[in-house]
């Protein structure tokens, strides 16, 4: 197969990125494409996902397949003649790779007579923080699609082009976002006496949430606490009414996640009580941890190992997170990570996804179609 068509595709949705539910353009070109292959084609699934259906022959089993379609909210800083035509809209994480790799697979799967069963193509809006794989299953998705087993990808700079990994139990971590907004009277910087200082109590208590993981948390348990964002005040003589933090927390069970958010509220609570001071905490948990099953993690590793890659179980999960664990959460299914590196890291504003890959992605979905439909 010449993949030379599927890399201007690719570098043609580089350049026209869309966030999340707002795939309009790209969903369109998906469709159009499946179309072609004489695919059974079904739009608008959790808002802008298409979902592809390809059956064969008598076989009972059937398997979906997923790719991501969305872009992020950031200016594209690369040099490439394909980058980002949008403002403040990029596609740094490889989601456009990953839908050519999976139409490149239905393109090639289309033609096979060897399956036995049938194949759901799943591409997915609205990875990037907008659980659009939620979206999905709230439409229907697996009553519609009714899939034995899903499979993902995602490609992989920290691992060199021809690598692969993944592991039976997590691989990705759970994701939770907190939001503190610490409120007073506000005042006079020259006269704190007659006020309450905002500032110092958020500087206090992004000290102490630093201390949370290792003091409430198993020190075996992988966990993670980030503050990302302090915000408040805008005159050097005023001290501010109101302050916000604003954070992550990584966690791969549910224990550590109670621990951290318990914790969390009670040194926002006391700290700024110390202060006299109101403080509100909205906490959330935006995407639970991925966690492949046994079973189907060994047979995306094999399926890597026929498509040639280096395939190896990888030693721990990773602390970013993924909504692909929605999915695995309803079915049997692995999450895969396919080597793309030496390149930018994910999320870089200069990123770009390499597009000796491709063949690699293609080969890889087509022989866990083969595997699971022979």
């Amino acid at each position: 197969m010449d993949f030379k068509h599927l890399t201007a595709l690719r570098r043609e949705l580089h350049s026209n990125p869309e966030l999340g539910f707002k795939e309009h353009q790209t969903a369109e070109r998906v469709a159009q494409y499946l179309t072609e292959l004489g695919l059974e084609v079904h739009r608008g699934v959790g808002q802008t996902g298409v979902v592809g259906v390809l059956r064969r022959g008598t076989g009972g089993r059937s398997i979906g397949l997923r790719a991501d379609m969305d872009a992020l909210p950031m200016a594209d800083q690369g040099e490439q003649a394909w980058r980002s035509g949008k403002d403040n809209v990029c596609h740094a994480c490889g989601h456009d790779g990953h839908t050519v790799m999976l139409l490149g697979a239905a393109e090639q799967l289309a033609q096979d007579t060897r399956l036995q069963g049938t194949l759901y193509f799943i591409f997915q809006p609205a990875e990037e923080g907008l659980a659009g794989a939620q979206a999905m299953i709230d439409d229907g998705l697996f009553t519609r699609f009714p899939c034995d087993e899903v499979y993902a990808l995602h490609n992989w700079p920290e691992l060199p082009v021809g690598a692969a990994r993944t592991r039976p139990g997590p691989i990705m971590a759970a994701a939770d976002r907190f939001d503190i907004t610490v409120s007073g009277p506000g005042g006079h910087a020259a006269q704190p006496h007659l006020t309450h200082d905002t500032l110092l109590a958020t500087s206090e208590l992004v000290v102490q949430l630093n201390t949370v993981v290792a003091r409430v948390t198993d020190p075996c348990e992988p966990g993670l606490l980030s503050v990302t964002r302090i915000q408040g005040g805008s005159s050097h003589n005023m001290i501010p009414s109101q302050a916000t933090i604003t954070g992550t927390v990584r966690t791969f069970s549910p224990k550590a996640q109670d621990a951290i958010e318990r914790q969390l509220r009670l040194l926002a609570h006391h700290i700024t009580a110390a202060h006299g001071l109101e403080v509100a905490v909205d906490y959330r948990r935006y995407y639970p941890a991925t966690i492949n099953t046994p079973e189907q993690a060994e047979v995306a590793l094999a399926a890597a190992r026929a498509a040639g890659l280096v395939a190896e179980e990888a030693p721990a999960p990773a602390l970013t997170s993924e909504d692909f664990a929605f999915m695995l959460r309803s079915r049997p299914g692995a999450y895969l990570w396919l080597g793309s590196g030496p390149g930018r890291p994910l999320h870089h504003s200069a990123y770009d996804f390499n597009d000796d890959v491709i063949p690699l992605g293609v080969r890889w979905f087509c022989e866990l179609a083969r595997t699971r439909l022979s």
